[in-house]
């Protein structure tokens, strides 16, 4: 099954979004570091987004594909026709080749009596994508809307995507809190991807500030995605809410551990090669006991100081100095035979890597090296 992390928007016409090029949408969507599109497949037993005769999703498919953003599509179902809705699914998800599958259920599935249209709906939908991940966006709080048949949905579904639509309030934030917090007790519980407000009607529109809050409590709950609804809207009306949207780095690049942090990382790996590829190859080790050069001989030193002098030792980093070609680290260590209190390297680099290594330790106040 495919898994869906980072950021990803909802289209409903294809001809409102970037005059319905599709390269012009999948170039905005890589340049908003989105890693998945939900475009709008089907209306009941009707299929969407055809105009005059052509179907726009297979084209945009191809150019979002290309550049390496996963495809879904969302369906507005009614529950009329379960069997029919069900069978126009399986039909545009397989014909279309796409990523995974939306439901849109909301007003029209809290009629009375609907709880049996779900079942056969999901019942039929599951015989013909038994391996397709599907996803139910709903209502953002069930508390509201017990009415929905949310058990019969959720039994056959891989994720549940809430809209959180803050509609007349600032607090994006707290209201995807308590949404989460309802939907992790239903039972079953899914995955939750939340989909933010990225629309303007009847004169509310959301605030850059409440994108970038929403954003920023979906990544402290940990969830593993977002939407936004949606890309017609916002691109037409919500600039700013675009720019911030596009320009929040849900994968952020971490800064590279210093090479003294993963030296003591490979001490504790307890693996020579691992070490050795810390250095270059005709590095030298200087102890106070002998001076070592090249792979070979650091090697059998690492493998004496893991399995003889040191062994299933626990090293931890306390402290390093010096940028550039210069390191200076601290560390302690503890061990089957001893422990560690004054560990002092220095390291001379070269390209990155290890070139010059002097090490001084000592073992339960015993001088070694």
């Amino acid at each position: 099954m495919n898994t869906l992390q980072g950021k990803g928007f909802f289209i409903w016409k294809i001809p409102s979004c970037e005059k319905g090029d599709p390269q012009a949408i999948a170039s905005l969507a890589g340049e908003a570091q989105l890693t998945h599109l939900l475009i709008k497949i089907a209306d009941g037993v009707v299929s969407y987004n055809i105009y005059e005769g052509v179907d726009l999703v297979p084209p945009l498919a191809r150019k979002l594909r290309d550049a390496g953003i996963q495809v879904w599509g969302w369906h507005y179902v009614r529950g009329d026709n379960p069997v029919g809705e069900a069978s126009k699914a399986i039909e545009r998800v397989q014909t279309l080749q796409l990523d995974g599958y939306v439901i849109d259920a909301e007003g029209p599935y809290k009629e009375r009596g609907k709880a049996a249209a779900a079942k056969i709906f999901m019942s039929r939908l599951r015989e013909g994508l038994p391996n397709k991940p599907v996803a139910l966006s709903s209502y953002r709080f069930p508390s509201y809307h017990p009415q929905l048949p949310w058990r019969e949905f959720l039994e056959g579904c891989d994720y549940v995507m809430p809209q959180v639509y803050w509609m007349f309030s600032p607090h994006a934030g707290e209201q995807l809190t308590r949404c989460v917090r309802e939907y992790q007790s239903m039972t079953p519980q899914r995955p939750i991807i939340p989909t933010g407000a990225a629309f303007k009607e009847r004169g509310w529109k959301p605030a850059p500030e409440e994108i970038t809050d929403f954003l920023e409590t979906a990544k402290r709950l940990n969830l593993p995605a977002v939407n936004l609804y949606s890309w017609d809207s916002c691109r037409a009306n919500l600039p700013e809410v675009w720019k911030t949207s596009s320009e929040y780095d849900w994968f952020p690049q971490t800064k590279p551990e210093d090479i003294t942090e993963r030296y003591i990382e490979a001490l504790n790996n307890h693996d020579p090669e691992q070490v050795l590829q810390l250095y270059n190859p005709n590095g030298v080790h200087i102890t106070a006991a002998r001076s070592v050069q090249g792979y070979d001989d650091m090697r059998i030193w690492y493998q004496a100081l893991f399995f003889s002098l040191l062994p299933n030792a626990k090293f931890v980093h306390t402290g390093f100095s010096g940028k550039g070609n210069s390191r200076h680290l601290t560390w302690t260590a503890t061990s089957d035979l001893g422990e560690v209190f004054n560990g002092n390297d220095t390291f001379g680099l070269y390209k990155g890597k290890i070139t010059y290594h002097y090490s001084f330790f000592t073992i339960t106040g015993k001088e070694t090296g």
